[in-house]
């Protein structure tokens, strides 16, 4: 058997949690979810893991209304086991989200209506988050104004490369309704961005994975925490299912990648410990034993 001599080590770590939808205390959603009890089950197994996170990353549609109350629940819990975590924890926009009260539960700031586009930098690693959404509308679009301040926040590479989120998808999905309410032009976004340091494009929205390419950059959609979009159909219809999931990205000097996990583990298969694969490398082109 061979084993990879020096394994590619990520620079950074980020978790990325999308459409938690929370409600209000007492509610589940559709009358079937409990949706803060999916973003907990999810930080929990990230705490349990003991990795280390340079952000969590919560990709919009934090709650399902617009309400400061539903902030307020996710605020105190996402931001507690963040504290435990050792992760600073990063908000966007979707259309779900209602800008003022977003900035008054979330972040103590005045309530405001412009759009919530900033830059956080983590060790070198620069996290762009642009708002997509338009008040009142369920597709996305980033205006001339966005864009512009993107190409010159761009303009200078970031020594560990950059992570673009934003909640509305630049590439298409299976789900019609999907597409219907995705970003508009994305065209423009690519031009921003082609020949950047980009790394890959994180988005949300759609409540299933996907992974898709904008201007050669990678892009991952992720599947929402609170419920995913059934993508085999019906044609013309629309389906959203139980078993919410949420996403590792790792990125590495040369590229980044996207890992899906279940906010809910299943039951164990098969488990190898470290112990058990603390086993001799053979070197890479080694002769096989006759």
């Amino acid at each position: 058997m061979r084993y990879l001599i020096d394994p590619p080590t990520p620079t950074h770590t980020v978790i990325q949690l999308s459409d938690p939808h929370i409600v209000p205390e007492g509610e589940l959603y559709h009358g079937v979810v409990d949706t803060l009890g999916n973003v907990a089950a999810a930080l929990d197994q990230v705490e349990r893991s003991g990795i280390e996170v340079a952000a969590l990353l919560l990709t919009g549609d934090l709650v399902d209304a617009g309400d400061e109350v539903s902030y307020r629940r996710l605020r105190a819990l996402v931001e507690e086991r963040a504290a435990r975590i050792g992760a600073p924890v990063l908000y966007l926009m979707g259309n779900h989200d209602s800008r003022g009260a977003l900035r008054a539960a979330l972040l103590d700031a005045e309530p405001t209506t412009e759009p919530y586009d900033y830059v956080r930098w983590v060790d070198g690693l620069r996290i762009v988050a642009l708002d997509s959404t338009e008040p009142g509308q369920a597709a996305g679009l980033l205006t001339d104004a966005q864009l512009d301040w993107l190409a010159a926040e761009l303009a200078t590479p970031a020594p560990a490369g950059t992570v673009l989120a934003l909640h509305h998808p630049p590439v298409p999905s299976p789900v019609g309704l999907m597409n219907a309410l995705a970003l508009a032009e994305p065209h423009r976004l690519a031009r921003v961005v082609a020949g950047t340091d980009v790394k890959i494009v994180l988005a949300g929205h759609a409540h299933h994975g996907c992974c898709g390419m904008l201007a050669g950059i990678p892009v991952w959609v992720a599947g929402a925490t609170s419920y995913v979009s059934g993508v085999l159909g019906p044609a013309g219809g629309y389906t959203g299912l139980t078993g919410g999931v949420f996403t590792r990205v790792d990125v590495y000097p040369d590229q980044a990648t996207a890992s899906v996990l279940p906010v809910r583990p299943g039951e164990l298969v098969i488990e190898l410990t470290p112990q058990m694969l603390a086993m001799p490398a053979e070197p890479v082109g080694a002769a096989p034993d006759r």
